[in-house]
């Protein structure tokens, strides 16, 4: 789904789930991980996870959609639009969205290092330069064993 259209899917579904016009934009932005999407109150804009939609499917993603517009129609309506607030529970089980977003299933990658001195071994989902950092044991130097899956 294209950045245009994904705009057009969220209008359509503001008007079927809602019964309200949607009437700002709806971006994809790449860089989300632990959530589906988000509410931005000073322009109105919502961002959604385009990982979750290709993973899990329309059916899912738009209970997701549902999740944010909750967000979007009760901030204009002046109502409590956060998630812990009445109205934004009660109107998020009344359209069936989503509470949370879904796990992703992909596996997260660790880089595993191992003192030369002590032999302890860290496990980091980044790289680290082993130039810089060293044991927090024994100060002795790193180095990169392999990479495991966790």
């Amino acid at each position: 789904m294209r950045q245009m259209n994904l705009t057009k899917y969220v209008q359509v579904v503001s008007l079927e789930d809602f019964g309200k016009p949607f009437r700002h934009q709806a971006v994809w932005n790449r860089r989300l991980r632990s959530t589906g999407g988000r509410f931005f109150p000073r322009d109105g804009h919502l961002d959604f996870n385009p990982q979750l939609y290709q993973e899990f499917g329309e059916p899912i993603f738009r209970q997701i959609v549902r999740h944010e517009l909750c967000h979007y129609h009760l901030y204009f309506e002046k109502k409590g639009y956060r998630h812990q607030d009445k109205d934004f529970k009660e109107l998020l089980r009344k359209v069936d969205g989503l509470r949370f977003a879904p796990k992703s299933q992909q596996k997260v990658t660790y880089k595993c290092y191992q003192c030369q001195n002590c032999l302890q071994i860290y496990q980091r989902k980044r790289r680290i330069n082993t130039k810089i950092y060293f044991c927090g044991r024994c100060r002795g130097r790193l180095l990169e064993i392999n990479q495991s899956k966790g």
